[in-house]
């Protein structure tokens, strides 16, 4: 029960608000770059960069850039970087085998960056999309997205992905048991140490639009995502899947999107009180760079609102494509 407040004029809130030392004085929350997961699109060549139509300001790079960005990231304070790569098209195949080569690009990135950069975390993204001719996160069967066959084929991407070096496994397909799978793969094969980000409640959404430009996903794409991404409209479920990643052996949590599904974020942290964290994904930050472009919103302003409103709904982190510029804000005070 709340403590009773002074009527007016004894209690007037304003007092605390008069000036900006007062107001920091008692912030409920503080946005840091350590709250920071910066998400970098890899593609092939060398020495290549190329900008993301559907997100201005957001990059492809060539692994030896991708390194670059790696140590950017670490001299800015930001703690983990997350890959995903662009696949070349005549690797897409029905069994999505590049997705566990040693040699993919995500690979091969890892390998880049803990050489170069050993001191940030590296996260990764385990779907088999960038790599499905079909599109798809999981194998496609008579129309049907197959859970038990794709997860044996996550599997071995998990481990690839161990095997090179990641620090964070980032399951982003919603299959059934995967989690466990993995986690029972990883401990078999000495990689005990390697941790699992679930992307525990991810909904069935339309703010992912430029990221499937971003990686190559959105022509491949054969039909909508709506058998195994979560219903909008539900809660309740989100929480079931949480507690069955997290019994199954995950050590974070992720919600996706971010902005629109804040009440997930406080839902699962009061309930779980497990690391928590949420991906700002393309389509929002899409949608504030745009208006910033058109002069509708300060973008700098409504970034870093945005950003802290994560932190408000209780989230320990969040992926964000703003990362660097935030950082580089918060860095000079």
């Amino acid at each position: 029960m709340r403590p009773s407040q002074a009527p007016f004029p004894a209690t007037r809130h304003r007092r605390l608000r008069r000036t900006e030392p007062l107001r920091s004085l008692v912030r409920e929350n503080v946005l840091t770059r350590e709250d920071l997961i910066w998400p970098v699109f890899v593609r092939d060549g060398v020495g290549v960069r190329e900008e993301v139509p559907s997100m201005p300001g957001v990059m492809r790079r060539s692994v030896d850039l991708t390194v670059e960005a790696a140590a950017e990231a670490a001299e800015l304070g930001i703690p983990a970087i997350c890959l995903f790569p662009y696949t070349d098209p005549a690797l897409k195949t029905e069994d999505c085998a590049e997705a566990w080569n040693p040699e993919n690009l995500s690979n091969r990135a890892i390998r880049a960056i803990k050489a170069e950069v050993p001191g940030i975390a590296v996260m990764t993204d385990i779907a088999l999309d960038p790599y499905n001719i079909n599109g798809h996160d999981g194998y496609v069967v008579d129309d049907e997205i197959v859970n038990d066959e794709t997860v044996e084929a996550l599997v071995k991407m998990a481990l690839a992905q161990a095997e090179a070096g990641a620090d964070i496994l980032g399951p982003s397909d919603m299959m059934d048991s995967r989690i466990g799978a993995m986690r029972t793969a990883l401990e078999a094969a000495g990689h005990r140490n390697v941790t699992i980000m679930s992307y525990a409640a991810k909904y069935a959404s339309a703010f992912y639009g430029p990221f499937r430009d971003a990686v190559g996903a959105s022509g491949a794409l054969k039909g909508d995502k709506k058998t195994y991404q979560m219903d909008p409209a539900n809660t309740d479920e989100a929480l079931r899947l949480i507690e069955r990643d997290l019994t199954e052996g995950a050590d974070m949590v992720m919600i996706k999107p971010g902005m629109p599904y804040l009440d997930i974020c406080r839902r699962v942290k009061d309930t779980f009180g497990a690391p928590t964290f949420a991906y700002q994904v393309s389509g929002e930050y899409a949608m504030i760079e745009a208006a910033s472009a058109n002069g509708w919103l300060d973008g700098e302003k409504a970034m870093l609102e945005s950003l802290l409103a994560f932190k408000r709904a209780g989230c320990d982190g969040i992926l964000t494509y703003f990362a660097p510029r935030v950082a580089r804000l918060l860095k000079d005070g």
